[in-house]
């Protein structure tokens, strides 16, 4: 049995494996099929502390996951197909592992980006096509962009890459929005933003060299195709939690984003922790999903020590 098993080894939950090992109480880090999360997909990361001159996205992965077996994590690969969290000790039933046993675990898993399914789109990821603008907006200055989505993330989205790009046209593929009002105030009343509404994504369009250079849609109107022009094409859709595993054994808020109580790293369940994307709806930085695995690992450490209090389970809001 393990004193602790941490599901998930994106920024969050390497940064706890560190922090637990440190602690010598020797983690067991389950990987999925994609080590290391949505960063292993980035190209050059430059916001995180550090580097001032950028690091890829793999490279940095792999150094928290050398730095974290350094000082003891282990590491097994597969997807974890269940977990009882009814009864201690809690169980993971792990593909290819079978059953594995912990006194409390930590849950790393992170949230998924919501993508079009459209040709070019998977394999433009980190070379012009990004879900983030907070990480690649940086890297459009100067340039013409495009941003698909008609919700507040999507209104948020365009906003903030006008600070970069010459123009940001909005793309959405009915003619009303599903933003609120004030979003698409803030958002029509900036000059750089253009609007393509009622229009369908197609495709990722490239030129001969394999550059991204914008957006085939298909106009809802006239039915036909048309070409919005972009060196960039962010999608703003949404996000997904990865917490379908779970079986609804741990609080989750109507988005299924793991509930915690505020200012800790605590779930409703004594002795499971949730840190990074999994769990937040707001910042999902590299940076904040570390901060956040530090918290869960230090939690975490207080719990198994006795000194950690739970009577809050009960009354915790959803909607935190």
């Amino acid at each position: 049995m393990y004193k602790t098993i941490v599901i998930g080894t994106g920024p969050s939950g390497l940064t706890a494996a560190i922090y637990l090992a440190r602690a010598n109480l020797k983690p067991l880090v389950i990987e999925g099929v994609e080590p290391g999360g949505q960063l292993t997909t980035t190209t050059e990361v430059e916001n995180f502390p550090g580097f001032p001159d950028g690091i890829m996205g793999p490279e940095l992965m792999d150094n928290m996951r050398k730095q974290a077996e350094r000082f003891g994590a282990e590491f097994k690969s597969g997807w974890v197909e269940e977990v009882d969290f009814s009864k201690r000790p809690f169980t993971v039933k792990v593909e290819g592992s079978g059953i594995l046993e912990a006194e409390a675990v930590i849950i790393s898993t992170g949230a998924s980006a919501r993508y079009l399914g459209i040709p070019g789109e998977q394999e433009n990821i980190g070379r012009g096509v990004s879900t983030c603008a907070t990480c690649d907006g940086f890297f459009f200055r100067g340039k013409k962009i495009a941003v698909v989505g008609g919700g507040d993330s999507a209104m948020e989205e365009a906003s903030f890459l006008t600070r970069f790009a010459t123009t940001v046209t909005v793309v959405h593929r009915r003619d009303e929005l599903r933003a609120s009002k004030i979003m698409q105030d803030r958002a029509k009343e900036n000059e750089k933003v253009h609007w393509a509404l009622n229009r369908k994504p197609v495709a990722i369009a490239t030129d001969e060299n394999g550059i991204v250079k914008g957006l085939t849609v298909l106009n809802n109107e006239t039915n036909q195709e048309e070409l919005i022009e972009a060196d960039g094409v962010f999608i703003a859709i949404g996000h997904t939690p990865n917490t379908k595993f779970l079986g609804g054994q741990v609080k989750t808020d109507e988005h299924g984003y793991i509930v915690v109580k505020p200012g800790t790293t605590q779930t409703n369940v004594p002795g499971v922790f949730a840190c990074g994307d999994v769990q937040d709806t707001r910042y999902r930085q590299a940076i904040t999903a570390a901060g956040s695995g530090c918290m869960a690992a230090m939690d975490c450490e207080k719990y198994l020590e006795g000194d950690m209090t739970h009577d809050w389970s009960e009354s915790l809001n959803p909607s935190v």
